[in-house]
């Protein structure tokens, strides 16, 4: 807030952990400018929606709640008050809240002091427009005395915009003395230790004498730090703040949930992203196909460590392929069968050997025939018309069609629409999503928490289209952007495995919870429940809310 406040500097970065105060600093300086220095403000938040619950839920109970600044605002129920949602006037300037993906509510009107919040959320171009920061940028170019703040925690290193803010500025970081031998360090997470899989023994450890910390002594040392930069810049002030400074969030918590986090490497990232405020660092853009096709296994038709079963399908031109995938604790999968069942899709053959395919019950090692629970068949290649027939007709067997839509940031699955030329339930999948995600898994080496297991009779062809393709980054309009590209022509089987995963998001279930139930129950029992599972899924007593057996 200093560095703001600092005629010296037009710019202020900030890449920080979560909940370490970010916003708090964002409303400050909106509180400090109409009481103090008014001006005209720009808060660009990612979405227009985010931006009208920052108005609602953070700004308006400040200018409410301030003594100092009760009143400078109107009520909004007052007639001609300047007083809405997005738009708040006071005696010699505004405050303006847009949304990043509104291009309209970046170019409206000239600003001094323009605040972004979160701007690795942003998408990369405010509609047609381009770059959302730079175009909240230009509407401070004509005050000579204007300030530009960034704040977010990052995301992915080399396409992180905070990131690249940050390491464009003077780089401070938080220096803080240790109690017992007074020489200043910064917190580094490494320097954490605790006792072999207890988190509540969790002490920062001084690099320097090795003493150990405890709570109140952290807390007691991030007081009387300092901040230092570690580079130079002309008039651009950069912070960069982990969780380890965070007075809310203790060490035991932290390490609790780093060993919860460290299991699967997309919970790492988010860890890495949201508690150590650092971008995450891919292992690699690629896999090696001859690397997996070595880790074939012998195993049962349905192994013990699987507990459900889901599978996905693709249509091509001359054939349907679909995977069938077990998954279990932890979301550690196997291969259970890969099939294509050649034939013309437009012709009914080749959809009654898929209803077979799917019908099929697989043998698990504790003696009981596992179906498979969900299903979800591309529609936006090949024979549409022909997806959507055989979807809508068994929907209640979790049998849904997808429609794959790419792009950075897309949720895994999204909100179904009837509005298809076939009014069947079609899920939007991000496939970007999906790619990243089972990329990052099929990297794991070690069987256990995410890991991929493939049966010892897949040929290489399987392996080669697995890993048909490539995340890239390249540059569009001045800004990264990070996509798939195919190096293979033929990639079926990385598509199968995206829709089978997406099959898998849809079910929403708690794994480990299945997991623990099925290793209570006696082989016995279970033998027991599967007939009455059967005859749940008759036609006529069968509908979606009570089809989950």
């Amino acid at each position: 807030m200093d560095a703001v406040s600092d005629p010296s500097n037009r710019q202020v970065v900030v890449m920080s952990a979560a909940q370490v105060g970010k916003t708090e600093v964002v409303l400050n300086i909106i509180g400090y400018h109409i009481d103090q220095d008014p001006a005209p403000i720009l808060i660009v938040q990612p979405t227009l929606s985010m931006a009208q619950a920052f108005s609602k839920d953070r700004l308006a109970p400040m200018l409410r709640d301030t003594p100092a600044l009760k009143g400078t605002v109107k009520d909004p129920r007052s007639r001609d008050s300047g007083n809405t949602t997005l738009h708040k006037t006071f005696t010699g300037g505004h405050v303006t809240m847009a949304g990043a993906n509104s291009a309209a509510g970046l170019a409206s009107r000239p600003v001094r002091i323009v605040l972004c919040d979160e701007v690795d959320r942003y998408p990369n171009s405010a509609g047609t427009e381009g770059d959302p920061v730079r175009l909240a940028e230009k509407r401070a170019s004509t005050f000579w005395n204007s300030k530009i703040v960034t704040v977010s925690t990052p995301t992915v290193k080399g396409a992180s915009r905070v990131e690249s803010e940050y390491l464009a500025s003077d780089q401070r970081e938080y220096w803080v003395p240790c109690a017992d031998c007074g020489e200043e360090s910064v917190l580094r997470w490494r320097n954490v230790r605790w006792q072999k899989d207890d988190p509540r023994t969790a002490v920062y450890v001084c690099e320097h004498c090795g003493s150990a910390w405890s709570e109140a002594k952290r807390l007691k040392a991030i007081k009387k730090g300092q901040w230092r930069a570690s580079a130079e810049s002309d008039g651009v002030a950069g912070f960069h703040l982990s969780g380890l400074y965070s007075p809310w969030v203790s060490l035991a918590d932290a390490a609790r949930d780093f060993l919860e986090a460290k299991k699967l490497p997309e919970t790492l990232r988010v860890w890495t992203n949201t508690y150590l405020g650092e971008t995450w660092e891919e292992s690699g853009e690629g896999l090696d196909d001859g690397t997996l096709s070595s880790r074939g296994e012998k195993y049962a038709e349905c192994p013990e460590g699987v507990v459900l079963i889901t599978a996905g399908v693709d249509i091509q031109d001359d054939r349907i392929e679909l995977e069938v995938v077990g998954w279990g604790r932890n979301e550690e999968t196997w291969s259970l069968d890969y099939k294509t069942i050649y034939g013309d899709p437009s012709a009914r053959g080749v959809w009654d050997e898929l209803d077979q395919a799917l019908s099929a019950k697989y043998m698990h090692e504790r003696g009981v025939a596992l179906p498979i629970r969900s299903t979800c068949v591309d529609s936006g290649g090949h024979h549409t018309s022909a997806v959507y027939t055989y979807c809508r007709l068994r929907e209640n067997k979790r049998i849904f069609a997808i429609k794959g839509i790419g792009g950075e940031g897309k949720p895994l699955v999204g909100r179904p629409t009837k509005n298809n030329i076939g009014k069947v339930r079609l899920f939007p999948i991000g496939v970007d999503t999906a790619k990243e995600l089972i990329y990052s898994r099929l990297k794991i080496a070690d069987a256990g928490p995410g890991y991929c297991h493939f049966r010892d009779t897949y040929d290489d062809e399987y392996f080669k289209q697995l890993t048909a393709e490539q995340l890239v980054t390249r540059f569009n309009k001045g800004y990264r952007k990070r996509e798939w590209k195919k190096i293979r022509p033929r990639n079926e089987a990385l598509d199968c495995r995206v829709y089978a995963l997406a099959a898998y998001t849809l079910l929403n279930v708690r794994i480990n919870t299945v997991a623990d139930r099925l290793a209570k129950a006696e082989p016995a029992q279970e033998e027991k429940v599967a007939p009455k599972a059967q005859r749940r899924a008759t036609p006529k007593k069968q509908n979606f809310a009570t089809s989950w057996s």
